[in-house]
């Protein structure tokens, strides 16, 4: 309002004081410095940006004149496009640096502005442990670089909780991270995205851990292969499937069986809660080759198998994929047998009749002696009509009911208590130490011996004097 003749001061008064103000001879005049904000240089305003050039941007924070941003104040990244980073209309916080500059013009500073809420912002969750988010800016030697209002400095070693080969293919990303290093007044911030990845798999592998169940079947993936089993990714926790849970034939090393990256279906067996670890079996969602020995055969019955292994105290026959029956040395002949290479040898095709079946124990004793002229055999291995168990055959190799320990003096206990009559009055000593002419073909030392043994999966005779070991394991 601009006073008039007919206009007293108190009716100017009663209009707005602020907006005026007397001049040197006491004369009531507008006052149009008192319609602008006060603002003072540090200080953080608000405004709105009007005008976008190359090398500047201005802003109409609301004061006399229109605030200017370099292009040098618009971002901490190295270089920058005005047009990468403002827009008409947006509105903005900056900075006041200098209110008037040699050429009179109010200078802002985008960059700073946020630098102040920056640090702020990342006190109070590096207080709190609260993670912060930033876009990679950079690949620096080391790590990468973060936008964070601050640059946040993340090492290669914490970008993932797997070490990472390839940095750049995070450029561009938006990270969370936690900050574990915090220098204002050297500008450093130090990240660890590990931290908040390692936070969130402990959720997920609680949550993982509250939904399974001893018994449940469940899908993963190998993520690693060591010497006593693989553990497999339950997307987000790991189980181990122990060697002598991967098959029910005998496995020298799970990588016989698993790779890396490959999908499996598992049994959960065991879950321990407080120490977050999963017992997985494999074997268990496969067919159980002694069942199928259960179902198909019965004693007395002749079967055609293949001769695996022999040992100085008999042979071992596979009847069927996965399950091996011993035939003792005094059930190879009608005759004394000195050495059972005498009778069969290693890959022959043979008729033998079951004996003795424990399912319990898992064992079948074989005879070839009781095997009568012109029996008929049982389909078994090599056989049109041999049972299909579904079952993959390279988990079943030559090998693979050969290699256990069996303890000396239970060697001993067998070669006495299960010799043909005429061999009993021999010490067990002499019985297990006993070589064949051909050294190469037969061990001649007692670990020799033990290395010959039966094994995981190998099937024992329980018949008369029950010498066999309780635990082939």
């Amino acid at each position: 309002m601009v006073p008039n003749d007919t206009a007293t001061e108190a009716d100017i008064q009663k209009t707005d004081d602020d907006v005026w103000t007397r001049g040197p001879d006491g004369e009531l005049i507008p006052d149009y410095d008192s319609t602008f904000p006060v603002i003072n240089e540090g200080e953080v305003v608000r405004g709105k940006v009007v005008r976008v050039d190359k090398d500047e941007v201005l802003v109409d924070i609301g004061y006399k004149s229109e605030g200017v941003i370099p292009v040098s104040e618009l971002s901490i990244r190295r270089s920058v496009n005005p047009a990468d980073e403002v827009q008409l209309g947006d509105e903005i916080d900056a900075l006041v640096m200098t209110k008037e500059d040699a050429e009179g013009r109010l200078i802002l500073s985008k960059k700073r502005a946020r630098f102040e809420m920056a640090w702020k912002r990342i006190e109070g969750a590096a207080e709190s442990g609260e993670p912060v988010e930033g876009i990679v800016i950079e690949v620096v030697k080391g790590g990468l670089i973060l936008d964070l209002g601050v640059r946040g400095f993340l090492p290669a070693s914490l970008v993932d909780i797997r070490r990472v080969q390839d940095l750049d293919e995070f450029m561009g990303q938006t990270l969370r991270c936690k900050v574990i290093e915090l220098n204002r007044s050297r500008n450093n911030v130090v990240l660890s995205r590990r931290a908040v990845l390692e936070e969130e798999r402990r959720e997920m592998r609680q949550a993982i851990l509250d939904r399974l169940s001893p018994g449940d079947v469940v899908e993963g993936t190998i993520s690693n292969i060591v010497d006593f089993g693989a553990f497999v990714d339950l997307e987000g926790i790991d189980g181990l499937i122990h060697i002598s849970e991967l098959s029910w034939s005998h496995v020298n090393h799970p990588s016989e069986l698993l790779e890396i990256g490959q999908e499996v279906r598992v049994k959960v067996l065991d879950i321990d809660r407080e120490r977050q670890r999963i017992s997985l079996g494999l074997k268990q969602t496969q067919s159980d080759p002694w069942q199928q020995v259960i179902d198909t055969y019965e004693q007395g019955d002749v079967v055609e198998g293949r001769v695996t292994k022999v040992v100085t105290f008999g042979a071992f026959v596979e009847v069927i994929p996965g399950v091996e029956g011993l035939v003792h040395i005094s059930e190879l002949a009608a005759h004394h047998v000195e050495n059972p290479r005498e009778v069969v040898q290693q890959g022959e095709t043979l008729r033998a009749k079951i004996i003795e079946m424990d399912a319990e124990r898992r064992r079948l004793s074989l005879s070839l002696k009781r095997v009568e002229e012109g029996e008929s055999a049982r389909p078994g291995i090599g056989e049109a009509g041999a049972p299909e168990l579904g079952l993959s055959e390279e988990v079943f190799t030559e090998q693979a009911a050969a290699e256990a320990e069996v303890a000396e003096d239970e060697i001993a206990e067998v070669a006495v208590e299960e010799l043909e009559p005429e061999a009993v009055e021999e010490s067990a000593m002499e019985a297990v130490e006993e070589a064949p002419t051909d050294v190469e073909e037969a061990p001649t030392d007692v670990e020799a011996v033990a290395d010959e043994a039966p094994g995981e999966g190998e099937a024992a005779p329980e018949d008369e004097a029950s010498a066999q070991p309780d635990d082939e394991q």
